[in-house]
């Protein structure tokens, strides 16, 4: 029951309601921003959001040690679990947590293929990945093949990818190349007005600048 009730008090669950449910298995998403302005903890947050809904996750990191990508979940459950007074809270997060693989990879050596080859070695080896964040990745440098490859691995196996990337535009057709939006289902950019940071949905599906949902100065979380 616990962690059915985490689950109602993700702060997805704020996203979910601008994007009509959200990411759906077998598709792949994209946040941008501007280069530290909290890329990684939206990611972190479909990530734990994942890991709480019992679907095994994988976090590949190509700009960020292991160490810190540990943190960020750590944070982000901690936040999530004060909304509600849990008793074994160490032993829920430790349960939770063992449905996660983080892998660090660089991109000068390793390619997207190869991370997609990985993770289908780690589904052979017996971890049935239902999702998949990759972070940190420059998009420019990727081909169209091998974002076709990334969607067609989703769609067969049936996961979720949600990716990140560095742009200063909140526009979507300066969110990544013509030749790869349409790859994404859902794209949104995050923007700091005034120290009000939000996170615009610049596509839903076949909707665009569907709506924008709060972040929380202070936690990065998702909110009202």
């Amino acid at each position: 029951m616990e962690k059915k009730e985490l689950l109602d008090l993700s702060p997805i669950r704020y996203f979910d309601k601008v994007v009509e449910g959200g990411l759906k298995a077998g598709e792949l998403g994209l946040i941008t921003s501007k280069k530290g302005l909290g890329k990684t903890s939206l990611l972190v947050q479909f990530g734990m959001d994942a890991l709480i809904s019992d679907k095994p996750l994988v976090h590949v990191s190509f700009d960020q040690h292991s160490s810190n990508v540990i943190s960020w979940y750590s944070s982000v459950f901690s936040e999530i679990a004060k909304k509600k007074n849990i008793s074994n809270v160490s032993e829920l997060r430790d349960e939770i947590m063992r449905e996660r693989t983080i892998l660090n990879f660089n991109q000068e050596s390793f390619s997207l293929p190869k991370v997609i080859n990985t993770i289908g070695a780690l589904k052979t080896g017996g971890i049935n990945v239902q999702a998949l964040v990759i972070d940190g990745l420059d998009l420019d440098k990727i081909s169209t093949s091998d974002i076709a490859s990334v969607a067609d691995f989703a769609k067969q196996d049936k996961i979720t990818v949600w990716f990140s990337d560095t742009k200063e535009s909140d526009k979507l057709l300066d969110s990544a190349r013509s030749d790869i939006i349409p790859y994404f289902a859902i794209v949104a950019h995050i923007e700091s007005i005034s120290g009000n940071i939000k996170l615009n949905v610049l596509k839903d599906h076949a909707k665009e600048n569907v709506g924008s949902v709060n972040l929380d100065s202070k936690t990065m979380l998702m909110t009202k």
